[in-house]
C-alpha cells in the first residue's frame, strides 16, 4: 500500500518529528510510505533523514506539481489555505490533526481561539471522509463540538531506547557536562503563547534555589529573554534549540510545562520515557497522559503552585511514568495503530 504523508510545514515541528520516526517504521510493517516537505532549508534535515531511512522524499514548491497513484494521502496542515491546495491536489486526502484544536487561555480568549477553529480549521477537516488525530481527547472534540463525522484516534509513541532513565553514573557525568549543581527543572517547549513561559518565570522567581533550562525557540523568544532580565532571574536559563534532548532529559530533575494548548506533547512523553517527574496542566490532552499523583502533577498553572509542586516532586513520578508509556506509548505501539488504522481506511475505500 502506497502511501504519501503530506506536510505544508518549511520548519521542524512536532508533526515533522512524527514523520521522520513513524515513517521507516511504517516501512517495516510493510507499507510503502513517501513524504511530501515543503523545498525549504528549515526542514532539510528531516529530509535527509528520510531519505537515510529509504523513504522516498518529495520536496515541493506548488503541491499540484506532486506526482499521483497514491493509495492514501495523509496531510498534515498547520495554514488553512493549504487544505484548499491539497485537496485540489488529492480530493480523497485524510487530514492528519497534530495541532491544538482547543487553547484554554483565559478571559474569553479560550473561545475566541474556537471560533477560529471552527470558522478556519473545521471546514476543511468535514470535507474529509475521514480525520486522524493523535489523542482520544481530540478526536472526540472534534467530533462533539466541531462536527467533523469520523475522526479516528491515533496516539503518539516516543522511542524509549532514546529515552531512558539514566544510570547514576551517567546522570552525575551529564550534570557536570551541563554544569548543573543543583535541582534542575526542563522547560522543552516552542517560545509561542500557549506554552505560557510567563509562569514557568514566575515559578523561577519563586524557587532562586532551582536551575530552570528553557528549550526552544519562537516568535516569543526575544520577550521572554527581556522578562527575565526584568525580574533579575539568575536562574533561568535559554538554550535555543537543541540536538541532544535525550542528554537533558537525564540530566534534569524535573520537568515543567505550564502549557495551555497540547494535542498530544511529544515533550511531555518523552520526559515520561526518560523517567522525569512532569509537573504539567490539568487541560484534557495531558491528563490523557498523566494520571495526578501517580505518574505526574497536573497542576493549575499558578507559579505558586507550581512553584510547590516542583518542591515536592518524586522519583517514583517519574519511574511510574516510565512504566505507563511502555505500556501504551512505544513507538512500535503507535506505528502499528496508525498502519492499521490505514489499512483499514484502504480496505474500505
Amino acid at each position: 500500500m502506497r502511501v504519501l504523508f503530506l506536510t505544508d510545514v518549511q520548519t521542524i515541528g512536532g508533526s515533522e518529528v512524527y514523520l521522520k520516526e513513524m515513517l521507516p517504521r511504517l516501512k517495516a510493517l510493510g507499507l510503502a510510505p513517501e513524504a511530501a516537505l515543503p523545498e525549504a532549508p528549515g526542514n532539510l534535515p528531516v529530509r535527509r533523514a528520510l531519505e537515510e531511512a529509504g523513504v522516498p522524499v518529495h520536496a515541493y514548491t506548488r503541491p499540484q506539481a506532486l506526482p499521483q497513484g497514491f493509495d492514501l494521502v495523509v496531510a498534515s496542515a498547520w495554514y488553512p489555505q493549504s487544505y484548499k491546495a491539497f485537496f485540489s491536489r488529492y480530493p480523497g486526502l485524510i487530514p492528519l490533526v497534530h495541532d491544538q484544536i482547543e487553547i484554554f487561555y483565559p478571559l474569553g480568549g479560550r473561545y475566541l481561539y474556537r471560533l477560529g477553529y471552527r470558522l478556519l480549521q473545521a471546514p476543511n477537516l468535514r470535507r474529509a471522509k475521514a480525520v486522524l488525530t493523535v489523542s482520544r481527547w481530540a478526536a472526540r472534540w472534534l467530533r462533539e463540538v466541531h462536527g467533523v463525522a469520523r475522526v479516528l484516534a491515533v496516539p503518539n509513541g516516543v522511542d524509549t531506547q532514546r529515552f531512558r532513565p539514566p544510570t547514576p553514573e551517567e546522570k552525575a557525568a551529564l550534570r557536570e557536562a551541563y554544569g548543573l549543581s543543583r535541582f534542575a527543572a526542563l522547560v522543552p517547549a516552542r517560545m509561542s503563547p500557549e506554552k505560557n513561559h510567563l509562569a514557568v518565570l514566575l515559578t523561577a522567581r519563586l524557587l532562586p534555589q532551582v536551575d530552570f533550562l528553557l528549550v526552544g525557540t519562537g516568535e516569543l523568544l526575544g520577550i521572554w529573554q527581556k522578562t527575565a532580565r526584568l525580574l533579575g532571574l539568575k536562574n533561568v536559563r535559554f538554550l535555543g534549540r537543541r540536538e541532544d534532548m535525550p542528554g537533558l532529559y537525564r540530566a534534569a530533575d524535573a520537568m515543567l510545562l505550564p502549557t495551555l494548548g497540547e494535542n498530544q506533547s511529544l515533550a511531555t512523553l518523552e520526559a515520561m520515557a526518560s523517567g522525569l517527574p512532569v509537573i504539567t496542566t490539568p487541560i484534557p490532552a495531558q491528563a490523557e497522559l498523566i494520571q495526578d499523583g501517580l505518574t505526574g502533577r497536573l497542576v493549575p498553572p499558578w507559579p505558586p503552585r507550581l512553584a510547590q509542586a516542583l518542591r515536592e516532586a518524586n522519583p517514583e513520578l517519574g519511574k511510574r511514568a516510565r512504566a505507563f508509556v511502555e505500556r501504551h506509548h512505544t513507538l512500535d505501539q503507535a506505528a502499528r495503530r496508525l498502519a492499521a488504522t490505514l489499512k483499514r481506511l484502504w480496505e474500505e475505500g
